[in-house]
């Protein structure tokens, strides 16, 4: 962070969109931690924090009277958490602009953090809405943006905000920093051999980061329901699973475009199926392509998990982006399982990798390997987007 923040009242953006539990308890504080950091440097260099932040979509889910879950939704649930990760004296605003808000933000000494109350309260916020964002700008000395994951949402508080501090005044926060760096290390520096590993249901919502791993990848490895499109484009027969007939055009041109490109791309040899959609389901491991009427692929099976793995251990520099299979399931779990363990592996070998996607980030998490691998993004759909190539508003504004 290029900014000296002694007796400068910082306003940073932050995600701390965190689940909940029924009593309102943090679930997982994950991106809590990862803000930390750049709190403490502006707190440790003699200066004040003021942390604005969205939870959740509240003007989505009103109640039945039509009025906002303030209790659901609400940032106070928070504080105490934070209190004990900085150790120093957090305050809360009821609101993110107005009387209250300016006041409380007025009155923070050097040392001391002020967390503000959900963005999202107001419909200014998602709208980008220019004078919302001047009075939050209003708050704070210097602007900084530590929250990758929002970045490619060009709302109030991520984006526009920024068009009122002049470039002295604003900077990216360490954990944005640390994001931009590793996703421009495995598109623009990679250590070959790159391997990409995409998983998920739709080939419509990965077909411009598969076309875009054409430039760098060597090996494409493709996993999840999105897998059975591709079976089909090669002329396959997938019982019941989930797939779009209306991209097996797409998925034929990229495996074109892939042998043009020099790309190897693994697809699934076998697949781990069910006779529903369901944990209770009856098993049966069938070829990928020759799934039986009244069965459904719902994962990767073990002879494909074998080939990836392999891969896998033989890269160095690895980009994952959604799991192989319904890994909320158990019996469609261990495909994503082996991956997640294959990477790591790989990267105690020396590779350098990134983990990105919220189920292949449970994943890894879940099996306790979250510091076994190089990178784990906080931005699900943000990391996506960047290495799509698209310009976040987030980052433009800066």
């Amino acid at each position: 962070m290029k900014i000296k923040f002694k007796n400068k009242k910082a306003l940073v953006r932050v995600d701390f969109n965190v689940p909940l539990d029924a009593s309102y308890k943090i679930t997982d504080d994950t991106r809590i931690r990862e803000a930390l950091p750049t709190i403490r440097q502006i707190l440790d260099e003699g200066g004040s924090a003021i942390l604005m932040s969205h939870m959740g979509r509240p003007l989505q889910k009103l109640k039945e009277d039509g009025t906002i879950n303030r209790e659901k939704f609400t940032l106070k649930h928070l504080v105490s958490h934070l209190r004990r990760k900085l150790k120093t004296r957090v305050h809360f605003a009821d609101d993110c602009v107005g009387k209250t808000a300016t006041k409380k933000a007025a009155a923070l000494k050097p040392g001391e953090v002020l967390l503000l109350e959900n963005t999202r309260f107001y419909p200014e916020e998602e709208k980008g809405d220019a004078a919302f964002a001047q009075k939050l700008a209003a708050l704070g000395d210097v602007y900084v943006n530590d929250a990758f994951g929002t970045a490619h949402r060009a709302h109030a508080s991520t984006t526009i905000v920024a068009n009122y501090f002049d470039s002295a005044h604003k900077c990216f926060g360490l954990l944005m920093e640390r994001e931009i760096e590793n996703a421009n290390r495995v598109m623009k520096n990679p250590e070959k051999p790159v391997t990409c590993i995409v998983g998920g249901a739709k080939v419509s919502d990965k077909i411009v980061l598969l076309e875009r791993f054409l430039h760098f990848a060597d090996n494409i490895i493709i996993g999840g329901a999105m897998a059975y499109t591709f079976m089909l484009a090669k002329k396959g027969t997938v019982g019941n699973s989930l797939v779009e007939a209306e991209k097996v055009k797409a998925a034929k041109d990229f495996l074109k475009n892939a042998k043009a490109a020099g790309v190897k791309v693994l697809l699934p040899r076998d697949s781990v199926c069910g006779d529903k959609f369901a944990a209770d389901a009856a098993v049966q491991v069938f070829p990928s392509n020759q799934i039986p009427d009244g069965w459904m692929g719902l994962d990767i099976g073990p002879s494909a998990a074998k080939t990836y793995g392999r891969t896998i251990r033989q890269s160095k520099t690895i980009i994952w982006n959604g799991p192989m299979g319904v890994f909320e399931m158990p019996a469609f779990a261990e495909g994503t399982k082996y991956v997640a363990r294959s990477v790591a592996r790989a990267t105690t070998k020396g590779a350098f990798s990134m983990v990105g996607g919220g189920d292949s980030v449970a994943a890894v998490s879940q099996l306790k390997l979250a510091k076994k691998v190089s990178f784990v993004s906080t931005g699900g759909g943000a990391m996506l987007e960047y290495l799509e190539g698209k310009e976040l508003p987030g980052i433009k504004a800066m």
